[in-house]
């Protein structure tokens, strides 16, 4: 076998499948939410109840409760903010060398953000350390609860600033999302909510650490692709591929290298897909914010169906690795009506694949689910 085998658009899509988790489930124990989070370098979870169901797609025999068993009872996965600085889930046992990786780059990337918006360094560095005594001294509060505390202390926020200064705090390791009250997240002292697992990696050590979990989750993909998902600038990011060079192998895509784990050689033997792999992807799915372009999963003239502007990712169904159309869920009482709309007429052995889905999403949630498919539309 050629150490540069060159691979057809469909193939890569199913080395990124089975990366991904979206594959057919292969045999053995079933996996946790804290190992599917970790293979995966985090979940985007800015919707908690996204981030949930990326766990169902990618998992056999999980339900929702367990999500927010491992969340909030456990605490072996934490809410917090991650790559790109955006929410996300995140393997507990890694915050102690993620966040000295990320935090950093993303708080001063936002600077000039947060300065027109009237956050300053002093007010950052005050507002930061308010926080951290707030809750250490009441435990965890909504939103609006702490920002009403920070005003009693003489520090008035309105609109963006809030989420600005709670994301600067949660980047340097002060506070993280705990237990939802209602429909409202609260949020609490990390140190309080977990013992934090400090490995001494180097920062280098750390980003090809990062590099190693990303090609694992994502590969065959590039540097530009990791730099992408990651929010690391992309200069850092070709360095840190170099401690680990040995451990990738390339192949040829569309005539350009790319890369993917050398201990994921024998994938490339195991390519045939029969029946489709179909499923039901949520909003924010990592399958479409992992590299920098989408034109493998999603066709040209559908991108804006998919993303229309302003960092909405709406579900999508995917069949075999390419976005077929969209969905949507209503829940009436105790009953959920999932609405397919294919963007064209979705071939005969697709259907039983939506019904797999729609049969597990009933499982997974503890609801009856029905499938409503409407008529392609092209707009």
């Amino acid at each position: 076998m050629s150490p540069n085998r060159s691979l057809s658009n469909e193939h890569v899509r199913l080395l990124r499948l089975r990366a991904q988790r979206l594959a057919a489930p292969s045999s053995g124990a079933v996996a946790s939410v804290v190992q599917i989070v970790k293979e995966m370098c985090g979940i985007q979870a800015q919707e908690a109840s996204a981030a949930t169901l990326a766990v169902r797609v990618r998992s056999t025999a999980l339900v929702a409760t367990d999500v927010e068993r491992a969340r909030v009872e456990d605490r072996t996965v934490i809410r917090t903010w991650g790559p790109r600085g955006t929410l996300h889930l995140l393997a507990t046992e890694d915050l102690g060398w993620l966040l000295p990786l990320l935090g950093p780059v993303f708080v001063a990337g936002d600077r000039r953000r947060r300065e027109e918006l009237g956050l300053d360094e002093d007010t950052c560095v005050r507002g930061v350390r308010i926080i951290s005594t707030i809750l250490a001294n009441q435990g965890h509060l909504t939103r609006a609860e702490l920002f009403e505390q920070l005003a009693s202390h003489g520090l008035l926020l309105e609109g963006q600033a809030r989420p600005h200064l709670l994301s600067r705090a949660a980047l340097e390791g002060i506070i993280c999302l705990g237990p939802d009250r209602g429909s409202e997240p609260t949020y609490v002292l990390l140190s309080d909510w977990v013992e934090q697992e400090h490995k001494g990696h180097s920062l280098s050590d750390a980003h090809a650490e990062l590099t190693r979990c990303y090609l694992g989750a994502y590969g065959p993909a590039t540097p530009e692709d990791q730099a992408t998902w990651s929010g690391m600038p992309l200069k850092s990011t070709r360095a840190a591929w170099q401690p680990v060079a040995d451990q990738l192998m390339e192949v040829e895509v569309a005539g350009a290298p790319t890369w993917m784990l050398k201990s994921r050689a024998a994938w490339l033997d195991e390519l045939a897909v029969h029946p489709p792999i179909v499923r039901l992807l949520p909003r924010f799915d990592s399958y479409l914010l992992g590299y920098q372009k989408r034109d493998l999963a999603v066709a040209p003239q559908y991108a804006k169906r998919i993303n229309a502007g302003g960092g909405i990712i709406h579900p999508t169904v995917m069949v075999d690795g390419r976005v077929m159309g969209t969905w949507k869920s209503t829940r009436k009482s105790s009953h959920l009506d999932v609405m397919v709309e294919p963007f064209d007429q979705l071939a005969p052995q697709v259907f039983p694949g939506l019904e797999t889905e729609i049969t597990d999403l009933s499982r997974f949630l503890g609801m009856p689910t029905t499938l409503h498919i409407l008529t392609p539309s092209q707009g």
